[in-house]
């Protein structure tokens, strides 16, 4: 009998053995006690206070309250099964000015618990750097465009390193460029609420790329042991209209369309930061009218792994052209030149979609993760995917969630795919672990597999909990 002829979910079987099962969060949704025990502001804190810029004026003053709550949490975790736990450090909660003269010890200690508490129940702790809660004091003196921030970033970024590097082996430096330049400084939605032009959006990514790079070489100079590092991004992903076989135009449709920088997607690709940070080139910038960067030469210092944060993507089919000017093949032959040229598929009326009403395509799972190993070689981390469903209480006491079941079922499968056509992917971690603050969106939007009565603060795993404890079992007993 074949090993994974029983197997609950069969798709498990393509996992490799050392693969990483987890959960995710960051520390502005989580941990509240936002001016407590000397902790700095950040332009979270500025900015979820100020009327009109959240949903239903809330803010992440609370949050989960896992400052005073993480025991509770961990213990949970350990409930749950999972080897490893992706959290973020608040940077002015160590450092409440930014700066590296000026640290607080009441961060030191809870930072230090959680890893501890990690570590007592074999949760391997994956600490983010930069989840977009920048020091307000840095925010006001130039934010990302001031050299000092990129420096006092690589000072707290050694100082992590150095402190924790005994106990955690595997770092994000920054959480989703993309996204802090895109939503914080362009649009506006996100601390710090700017409005800025394409131009000097960009240029935010480019301080990143910078930030990046100085803070590995500084984290690797002072680390204790040999430590993993890494970032997280986010983009465009797509996928195939059709899937007859690998080399079909389709799929080169589909790769093409998932890094081509376009005045569509600029401010939401992979390649605008991954092509820079890990190739060392620029991304065509010029497509979209400005110059390519000159010195990504000295952005990219050797990495260990990818993060992805995948949530959704797009179909795509492809339109083969042929040119009008005939070109002669080494035979003498005249012969037409012929071009693929991506084309996006309108999603119909009814398309699935989460509560947040980003639409479902666990496909991308398959094709994105195959086209982001191929291009940058890197071992890939599952950094952030989930939902959000309108999860609520049931009569029965207990929250029903089979949409998050039915959502991951097939995001995990494809991961599957991925992983059996040659990626390779070293773990998932679910995003999130409890309910959260989720940004602009405020607390009515719920992506926990635990459940956060905000009221109470009481926590309620929700039925995706058990199911993906089941999940991990039965991983683990497969490989056993």
């Amino acid at each position: 009998m074949n090993e994974h002829e029983n197997l609950k979910f069969p798709w498990l079987k393509n996992f490799p053995a050392n693969f990483k099962w987890g959960t995710a969060s960051s520390a502005y949704q989580v941990e509240g006690a936002y001016n407590e025990d000397g902790k700095g502001a950040s332009i979270w804190d500025t900015f979820s206070n100020i009327p009109g810029n959240i949903n239903n004026n809330e803010t992440g003053n609370t949050a989960c309250d896992q400052y005073h709550r993480y025991k509770e949490d961990i213990e949970l975790m350990h409930q749950l099964g999972i080897d490893s736990y992706r959290f973020s450090i608040s940077w002015p909660r160590l450092f409440p000015d930014g700066r590296p003269d000026h640290i607080n010890p009441h961060g030191v200690k809870f930072y230090n618990s959680i890893v501890d508490d990690c570590r007592r129940f074999d949760i391997e702790p994956i600490i983010t750097l930069f989840h977009w809660d920048l020091p307000q004091i840095l925010e006001d003196q130039g934010g990302w465009f001031n050299p000092q921030t990129i420096d006092y970033f690589s000072a707290y970024a050694a100082w992590v390193s150095e402190h924790f590097s005994d106990r955690v082996t595997y770092y994000c430096t920054i959480n989703e460029p993309q996204i802090i330049s895109n939503l914080g400084y362009h649009i506006g939605v996100h601390a710090p609420g700017k409005h800025l032009d394409k131009e000097r959006t960009v240029e935010i990514i480019h301080q990143l790329a910078h930030a990046h790079s100085k803070a590995v070489k500084a984290m690797r100079a002072v680390a204790k042991k040999d430590i993993k590092i890494g970032f997280a991004s986010t983009g465009n992903l797509c996928y195939p209209s059709t899937t007859k076989s690998s080399s079909n135009d389709d799929m080169e449709a589909a790769r093409i369309a998932t890094f081509t920088t376009t005045e569509d997607n600029w401010m939401f690709c992979h390649q605008i930061f991954c092509d820079a940070v890990v190739l060392g080139k620029s991304a065509d910038l010029r497509s979209i009218g400005l110059e390519n960067w000159n010195d990504c030469d000295e952005l990219c210092p050797p990495i260990d792994f990818i993060g992805i944060n995948a949530y959704n993507g797009h179909e795509v089919r492809a339109r083969r052209i042929d040119s009008s000017a005939p070109f002669s093949s080494n035979d003498g032959s005249a012969n037409q030149m012929s071009y693929i040229i991506p084309e996006f598929v309108e999603r119909g009326p009814g398309f699935p979609r989460t509560a947040l009403k980003w639409p479902i395509t666990p496909e991308m799972m398959n094709y994105g993760m195959r086209f982001i190993y191929d291009r940058y070689h890197l071992p890939i981390f599952i950094c952030e995917n989930g939902l959000s469903c309108n999860d609520s209480l049931f009569l029965d006491g207990k929250v029903h969630d089979p949409n998050r079941i039915d959502f991951l079922t097939r995001y995990l499968s494809e991961l599957g795919k991925a992983i059996e056509a040659g990626a390779v992917i070293a773990g998932y971690m679910h995003w999130s672990f409890t309910d959260n603050f989720e940004w602009h969106s405020g607390y009515d939007e719920r992506f926990g597999l635990v459940y956060v009565d905000y009221q109470s603060q009481k926590r309620i795993p929700k039925d995706s909990f058990w199911w993906y404890k089941d999940v991990i079992e039965e991983f683990g007993h497969s490989r056993h």
